[in-house]
């Protein structure tokens, strides 16, 4: 186990990505939640249009089916009998009503006889007008209209008063004015198939002026015939089997060429002898639906493709064609910002034509560069309506006339720092400007588009920070095994020498002492240039750390004088005098050479050759070379005595623990404490653990040492609970070599045991990049200590790179916020927006979640204000010995 502050230094920090994929979540999931709200609010319009056509119109209106039973009325036909409309419910027989009429005293006859009356006037298919007195002395007078089921539609009129002006005669709304009402589709087919009954939304969409135009044509009149042909079939088995085709969907073009989705229902109709006669059918139109559907797929696919680091190519082809299934007669594209800040590269335009992209890339930016190349060097959009006469298309137009483009609308695709990162553009072939729906969708792509390249060129960076040393970009120690790994099978294959040169700057550390880290900094950069430049594009230089390097001299001759001129011409460039910090400086080195094959045939013994030889370049005074010799060996015995060291401080109990609260940030209850180790050194007094725990870790006594730390701090909880104190949680680091012991779940067992301490007072705290070391395996020991009720959280939150697919799987109760995010946290937006996301995230996934290293009053009002739950660092309280944590327990 170690302490945050050793793991600090040797792991890197990368909290871009997970700042945009959380950004991402806000901004996705809330385009979502508009495009919903949006599709209820346009379908209860709909319906409230219907219900108000129905409700406002001055005669009494009633529906009843073949069974003489109510399917619909409005509240004027309730008010004609003197009827509260909840008496009316649907489903009523007609029976019923007549009954309650007689009861309201509106009754023109008795039951009986009104009933005879009404099933004559049915039986007569064609429309019927009839008036009749009621008990009270009004008049009213009833249109009904049979249908051909059975069914019959009719109208109620209260005429009594003559007198007035009758507007309301105009206002009588006939059966095909009702239908003509419905937005959506409506119609009748015979059992040919032909159009008997039509409104007028079907009939416009289909080119036609008047509903008449309509009646007897058949869908292979409308439609293409493959279309045509499916319909019929559909209608056909409806009318042969009798069973009705609810909420089918379909698919359309209509007469002005405008794709849409139908939802269709399709009913049989039948005479009085049971016989079909016919069908009725009703469409509601489901574009806007599915195009939200093909939305929402869209970009879960988008984004998983994102999540899953998909090639970025893949993912903006994914995203244009996205935009494109959208919108009607529109082209994507999106070009790239080169490497130079000048250029544009293509990076996807699935529908452009070919020749066109290849004649655009590599386009530059600037002030009059068409909408792109404009758009990336005003860092601003774009819209240009008409390509064949704007000016910024004077030395472009040419290239984009052939293909029928005419207006283009560009848009810079931002980072989250405001750096441009490409541009995304909208080609349309009708001049014109974007609409509002075009814009909306602008804005959702460019900002798809920027976490996308945003996310690329983050794995990018990190793979070459995997492989290369961040202060000087020269290969690290990762890279170096491979690139002498192929020097050695070349020189195998062809007879060839290959030199390793291993390079130890001399004194440096009194350059650090005296002028500081930023000077030492600026020092070793100076000297990786010249050691590029001292040698051959096939040979390789390294930084292995500190103030060391590794040169692989490839393909060498077998002459040991020509590698000597080479040591020499390297000598001399890290001689030449260097100004730092308005310091003239004059460096020497140690260096150390081992040969292929005579001082080893292997990279590792190369290496360990060269630095054996290297040590043995600094016993002879430091600033010249040695070649390897077998007996340079023996002096590596000094890389041993601190190992001895850390062994003896076991041995003696030098080491002690400290421990740091962490507190409720709502109430400041004190919920668990952090162990940190510290050495006792005889000499040199209190040693920090930066100083031995890297070199624990590298010898793996850290694993007998982070063992202690569990057994000491187990016991010293249950020390604290046996002393009355309220019980609280012990939090121990566990390292990256710890981690991997086999037994380690075997000796979190044995240090429960001989404490007495129950598991759920015990975390371990673990950090993303070693959980992504071996995900498998560490998900795998997590899930086995959660077993045993120990819970785990993950230490210093934000610097590792796990993905959010695998985050959610880990057997973890706390995250805690990485103190890099926290120091600036009053003043740093990106470090507010991630420290808000980890704990947006944290809550979404039921975890708790803990700020490091919280050290003022505006640090602790943040995170109040934005529901951190936890909080850990000065502000509360430094380490402190046991006794003292025992004291602030006790006050609670």
């Amino acid at each position: 186990m170690v302490t945050k502050s050793s793991r600090k230094s040797a792991e890197t920090t990368e909290p871009a990505g997970l700042a945009a994929l959380a950004k991402l979540a806000d901004v996705s999931y809330g385009s979502l939640e508009h495009e919903l709200r949006a599709t209820i609010t346009a379908l209860e319009g709909q319906a409230l249009r219907f219900e108000t056509v129905i409700e406002n119109v001055s005669q009494g209106i009633c529906f009843f089916d073949r069974d003489e039973r109510l399917i619909l009325s409005n509240r004027r036909y309730a008010e004609i009998y003197r009827l509260a409309p909840e008496q009316l419910r649907p489903g009523l027989t007609l029976s019923e009503i007549v009954e309650r009429r007689a009861a309201a005293g509106t009754a023109a006859l008795a039951t009986d006889a009104y009933l005879a009356m009404a099933r004559s006037v049915n039986s007569d298919k064609s429309p019927r007008t009839w008036t009749a007195k009621l008990p009270d002395g009004r008049t009213i007078q009833i249109y009904n209209q049979s249908m051909p089921d059975g069914s019959w539609l009719a109208t109620h009129e209260d005429i009594t008063d003559l007198t007035a002006n009758r507007q309301i005669v105009d206002e009588r709304i006939s059966l095909q004015a009702l239908i003509d009402w419905v937005p959506n589709y409506l119609w009748v087919k015979d059992t040919q198939s032909r159009f008997i009954v039509v409104n007028s939304a079907l009939a416009t969409d289909s080119g036609r002026d008047n509903t008449a135009d309509m009646i007897g044509l058949t869908d292979f009149d409308i439609h293409p015939p493959e279309v045509a042909r499916k319909f019929r079939q559909v209608e056909q088995s409806v009318l042969e089997s009798g069973q009705p085709l609810i909420d089918a969907e379909e698919f359309v073009v209509n007469a002005s060429g405008t794709v849409k989705w139908l939802s269709s229902t399709k009913v049989p109709l039948r005479n009085a002898q049971n016989e079909i006669f016919g069908l009725v059918g009703i469409a509601r139109d489901i574009t806007a639906r599915k195009q939200a559907d093909v939305l929402r797929s869209g970009q879960a696919n988008i984004l998983e493709m994102i999540a899953t680091s998909a090639p970025l190519e893949n993912v903006l082809d994914s995203l244009m064609r996205l935009v494109e299934s959208q919108l009607k007669g529109i082209f994507g594209s999106v070009l790239l910002l080169d490497k130079d800040g000048i250029h544009l590269r293509h990076g996807a335009a699935p529908s452009l034509a070919k020749a066109y992209m290849s004649a655009i890339d590599g386009s530059a930016i600037g002030p009059k560069t068409g909408s792109c190349g404009t758009a990336a060097y005003r860092r601003e959009p774009v819209i240009v309506a008409d390509i064949l006469q704007d000016p910024l298309w004077e030395d472009y137009r040419d290239l984009a006339a052939p293909y029928g483009y005419r207006s283009c609308w560009s848009t810079p695709i931002l980072s989250h720092q405001g750096v441009v990162l490409g541009v995304f553009a909208m080609y349309s072939m009708s001049v014109r400007e974007p609409t509002e729906a075009e814009t909306r969708l602008i804005e959702f792509t460019t900002h798809i588009a920027g976490i996308a390249i945003e996310r690329k060129r983050a794995e990018d960076q990190i793979h070459f920070m995997a492989n290369h040393d961040a202060l000087t970009g020269l290969p690290n120690r990762a890279l170096l095994e491979d690139r002498l790994s192929q020097a050695v099978l070349y020189a195998q294959r062809y007879n060839r020498w290959v030199a390793v040169v291993f390079i130890d700057l001399d004194n440096f550390k009194l350059v650090n002492d005296t002028l500081g880290h930023n000077a030492g900094d600026e020092l070793l950069k100076t000297v990786a240039s010249r050691l590029v430049g001292c040698v051959k594009a096939t040979d390789t230089v390294v930084r292995v750390g500190g103030d060391e390097f590794v040169i692989v001299l490839f393909d060498q001759p077998t002459n040991v004088d020509v590698i000597s001129e080479t040591l020499q011409t390297i000598r001399d460039a890290i001689a030449e005098p260097v100004l730092v910090a308005e310091h003239r400086l004059r460096l020497t080195a140690s260096i150390g050479i081992a040969n292929y094959p005579k001082d080893g045939t292997s990279p590792d013994k190369l290496l360990a050759n060269a630095d054996a030889a290297k040590s043995r370049a600094k016993e002879f005074g430091r600033d010249n070379f040695q070649f390897y010799a077998p007996e340079f060996n023996s002096s590596a015995h000094e890389k041993f005595l601190l190992q001895g060291e850390l062994r003896n401080a076991l041995a003696r109990s030098e080491f002690a623990l400290l421990y740091q609260p962490q507190v409720d940030l709502r109430s400041g209850q004190i919920l668990a404490v952090e162990a940190l180790v510290r050495w006792n050194h005889p000499a040199r007094g209190l040693v920090s653990p930066m100083m031995f725990i890297p070199t624990a870790e590298e010898t793996g006594l850290i694993v007998p040492i982070g063992d202690w730390i569990l057994h000491e701090a187990c016991r010293q909880n249950k020390a604290w609970q046996r002393a009355g104190l309220p019980p609280v949680t012990v939090c121990v680091n566990v390292s990256a070599r710890q981690f991997r012991e086999k037994n380690l779940i075997d000796r979190v067992v044995n240090a429960l045991k001989e404490s007495g301490l129950e598991a759920r007072y015990l975390e371990l705290e673990v950090t993303e990049s070693l959980i992504m070391q071996d995900f498998e395996l560490a998900v795998a020991t997590m899930n086995g200590l959660q077993g045993l009720g120990v819970q785990i959280s993950i230490d210093d939150f934000g610097t590792g790179y796990s993905s959010l697919s695998a985050l959610k799987t880990f057997p973890v109760q706390r995250l805690k916020i990485d103190k890099s995010f926290i120091d600036d946290l009053a003043t740093d937006e990106n470090d507010q927006a991630v420290t808000n996301a980890v704990i947006s995230l944290g809550q979404k996934l039921n975890l708790r979640v803990l700020a490091e290293g919280v050290e003022t009053d505006d640090q602790v009002a943040f995170l109040r204000k934005n529901n951190c739950d936890e909080m850990q660092g000065n502000y509360f309280s430094k380490p402190l010995s046991a006794g003292d944590i025992g004291k602030l327990i006790a006050k609670g």
